[in-house]
């Protein structure tokens, strides 16, 4: 299942649009079954997330939390029981994203799946923290990217 739930009224956002992006994605991935949380909200609002779980005290454009933290990247999560079907949670300032997508002279809901997707490949095991694994998980989001 995919749970959206969107604290910030005043950017508007198409969530059936999102849900069937998500599924795409979702289904490509044969984790079409899995249960993902989406959470769209403010700057002050993912500040606190990120200085409660990075130690950053500064707002960004998207924090995931994945289900299964020992998932590395291209690897497929074993399901042993139902809770297993769970992939984890993204969090998304629509304010960080707006504000990013102005500046990059992007249109608002590209900038939006670009972060969705960057998030998604989080919660299934690809990171960004060596320049190698930078360029891996560039590829697999821009994979994602041609679904939606």
């Amino acid at each position: 299942m995919i749970l959206i739930k969107n604290r910030i009224i005043k950017i508007k956002i198409n969530q059936n649009k999102i849900k069937k992006s998500i599924q795409t994605i979702l289904d490509h991935l044969k984790y079409n079954n899995f249960d993902i949380g989406i959470l769209f909200t403010t700057n002050a609002t993912i500040q606190q997330y990120n200085n409660q779980y990075r130690k950053k005290n500064t707002p960004t454009d998207v924090l995931s939390f994945p289900f299964h933290t020992d998932l590395k990247a291209g690897k497929k999560i074993k399901v042993l029981n139902e809770t297993d079907k769970n992939l984890g949670d993204i969090i998304i300032s629509l304010e960080r994203v707006q504000k990013d997508a102005n500046e990059l002279e992007t249109p608002f809901e590209k900038h939006l799946n670009r972060i969705l997707v960057h998030g998604i490949c989080h919660l299934i095991g690809y990171d960004h923290l060596k320049d190698t694994d930078y360029k891996i998980m560039q590829a697999k989001e821009n994979q994602l990217l041609k679904l939606i």
